[in-house]
């Protein structure tokens, strides 16, 4: 008897193994399906994409000696593009600034002033702690009501999706070029199954960012110049 308990009980725990990877599957899938659906439209190519008077460059890591990496400096060049082309009048840098000694923000903004954005038409968001909190302070910290934002293509439909939950007018443009570091390329392709989950809650169930802060003016003025 103590053998067939055994077996039933190891038969049980498989089965709840496999209804449990069954669900996980599910839900990851369907919040990748809800993303892609909800960002669908509005999704382009760098000579396609309309204009919008702000590109926003959602932060990625930055080195030790304060370079940006090569997802980074791909993200500001399309913003660096779209805005010598005309297509946005001002660039919204939102990065991590959570810890005294890393500082997303500064190197973006001093890599785009380096290669000749005005250093007046560029700004700065210290609080972009993820994805959400980027798109959420936009809103409500910069005004921003319309927008292009770029990141890379793999991470473009969650960042459509999420800025357009919160009432931005969201278009995306999406780098490649970084594909080549095939390694670290998919290992963000298969994270990105899971950050999609949360991402769906949040466009969903809306929320606040982790800090919010007062109205800043900076990219107003910014738009405002000439």
């Amino acid at each position: 008897m103590s053998g067939v308990a055994s077996w039933l009980s190891f038969r049980r725990i498989v089965i709840a193994t496999l209804a449990l990877t069954v669900g996980l599957s599910v839900l990851v899938m369907g919040s990748h399906l809800f993303l892609r659906s909800f960002a669908s439209g509005h999704v382009y190519s760098l000579q396609d994409v309309d204009s919008r008077p702000v590109v926003m460059v959602l932060g990625a890591q930055v080195y030790p000696d304060n370079t940006p990496s090569p997802y980074l400096r791909a993200r500001l060049e399309i913003a660096r593009e779209l805005y010598e082309s005309g297509k946005a009048e001002a660039i919204l840098v939102s990065g991590d600034n959570g810890q005294d000694n890393y500082n997303e923000v500064d190197p973006m903004r001093a890599w785009l002033i380096e290669r000749g954005v005005p250093d007046d038409k560029v700004v700065g968001d210290y609080a972009g702690f993820d994805t959400f909190d980027s798109c959420a302070r936009a809103r409500d910290i910069f005004g921003v009501s319309e927008m292009i934002v770029t990141t890379q293509s793999f991470h473009l439909d969650r960042a459509v999706a999420l800025c357009r939950s919160v009432g931005i007018d969201t278009l995306g443009v999406g780098d490649d070029s970084v594909r080549r570091y095939r390694p670290t390329w998919m290992k963000s392709v298969v994270r990105e199954y899971g950050a999609g989950v949360k991402a769906t809650w949040e466009a969903i169930a809306g929320g606040q960012p982790r800090y919010l802060g007062v109205r800043e003016t900076s990219l107003d003025e910014a738009l405002e110049r000439s």
